[in-house]
């Protein structure tokens, strides 16, 4: 008997392969949020037995980038080529699921405070290099079982789909770390930790699925897992003196950084901003951070639809960054106690994060070539990455009190000054690439992107 005789290439194997790879990227969007709501609980360290305040905190979630940061993203485009993606996608998957372990065991083992802190921040490490080339692995596995289908809409749905595991984490570790009096245990911090684990477990069984088909999908339609690239497209370092040459490139890279800590690097605080700002419990906390995520989702994919019919890209990015400028001038400077403004402010910072990226992302083909359209995508993610890793790092920073107890207001008031800059910056770099599309209207920034 055949055993390729069941056939997978038909239109609807390609909706079970989707649903095969969402579920590891839902997981790992889980278990990077799985504090964001309830980070309030580092405010003060002495009602956790982990004992870890805002520093260690902000020093732990900062760890995502690290790997990535030096190095792990040029690795990930040379193994992708050399190994194709069921091999690499195989060991990144393998290696998400092996840090949140490690994170867990982390907090879990009963360790002094800063061994636990370091043991977590190795996993957040290698789960964030993993979360990283597993989600470059996904996409580019929905790109070849969707060629010539829905493309647009599979990968929407993927990321869609992925960013409800964020909303899931915001509103269920409120749930998991019920607010009560007296101290926090290691298993009950760790609770949510547990369930991003489980998550990320089934997600690495349904990864195998995907892998089994996927090979069997090879086998009938003559496609091979690796890439084979000509010689004129192969990777050359001058293809990275190109893009780091291009002063638009900068402006769209250097925007991404600082548009995407106001939200990114923010996210991470929510509970330790919001709670004490607005007099909030966390579960509160918790519905007000899931607008961010469930805004994307609604409205990425008919923002995206208006830059491609529309145009006027550069106009939007600006838009975009004044949203979210005003977002964060709400949360640290109107009154505090009233949760109107902390669900206004999330509102304006949900429509932000979905309307300048819908415009950011297809500009870099305009300003760069094709040959070195992959080399400059890298170079932004490492960028960005560098820029989230340091501002993260900063807020847990600022956000350590001074005395003893909470966050004062005075912490609260300047991490949102620094989170105001970050957004003025993000607004100016929007205008000056707005200027620059005016100066030379043969990049065709603004025009829509189809007919």
């Amino acid at each position: 008997m055949n055993k390729d005789k069941f056939s997978i290439t038909g239109k609807g194997a390609c909706w079970i392969a989707l649903a095969l790879l969402v579920i590891p990227m839902f997981g790992s969007y889980f278990f990077d949020d799985m504090f964001s709501t309830v980070s309030n609980l580092f405010n003060n360290p002495s009602m956790l037995e982990l004992g870890w305040g805002p520093d260690e905190y902000g020093k732990y979630t900062s760890g995502y980038s690290i790997l990535c940061i030096f190095g792990g993203l040029v690795l990930c485009g040379m193994l992708l080529d050399k190994w194709g993606v069921r091999v690499t996608g195989s060991i990144f998957v393998g290696l998400m699921v092996a840090g949140a372990a490690l994170v867990t065991w982390a907090i879990t083992a009963g360790l002094p405070a800063k061994t636990s802190l370091n043991y977590a921040y190795a996993g957040c490490m290698i789960f964030g290099l993993g979360s990283e080339i597993a989600g470059v692995g996904v996409t580019r596995s929905i790109a070849k079982w969707f060629k010539g289908r829905s493309m647009a809409l599979a990968m929407g749905l993927q990321l869609a789909i992925a960013r409800l595991g964020t909303a899931f984490a915001f509103v269920l570790s409120p749930i998991l770390i019920k607010e009560k009096v007296g101290v926090y245990t290691l298993s009950e911090t760790a609770r949510p930790a547990f369930v991003g684990l489980i998550l990320l477990l089934v997600g690495g069984i349904f990864w195998a699925i995907f892998v089994a088909m996927d090979a069997r999908f090879d086998r009938q339609t003559g496609l091979s897992d690796k890439v084979e690239t000509a010689e004129e497209d192969k990777f050359r370092f001058a293809d990275v003196l190109k893009v780091v040459g291009n002063k638009n490139w900068w402006l769209i890279a250097l925007l991404c950084v600082f548009f995407y800590s106001s939200i990114i690097a923010f996210k991470k605080f929510t509970g330790a901003i919001l709670v004490p700002r607005f007099g909030v419990s966390a579960k509160a906390a918790g519905m007000m951070a899931t607008i961010l995520p469930f805004a994307t989702v609604v409205f990425a994919p008919l923002f995206g639809l208006m830059v491609d019919k529309k145009g006027k890209g550069t106009r939007w990015m600006v838009v975009g960054a004044v949203l979210a400028l005003v977002a964060h001038l709400i949360i640290g400077f109107m009154p505090s106690g009233s949760q109107f403004w902390g669900y206004f402010s999330m509102v304006l910072l949900g429509f932000a994060y979905s309307l300048v990226p819908a415009a950011m992302w297809p500009s870099v083909p305009k300003i760069v070539p094709d040959k070195v359209l992959g080399t400059a995508y890298a170079l932004i993610y490492w960028v960005q990455n560098l820029g989230l890793w340091g501002f993260k790092r900063l807020a847990g920073k600022i956000l350590t009190p001074k005395g003893v107890g909470n966050s004062a207001p005075i912490e609260i008031i300047n991490v949102e000054l620094m989170f105001t800059a970050i957004c003025l910056v993000a607004l100016l770099l929007a205008l000056l690439l707005k200027a620059s599309s005016r100066r030379n209207p043969s990049l065709s920034l603004d025009l829509p992107n189809r007919g």
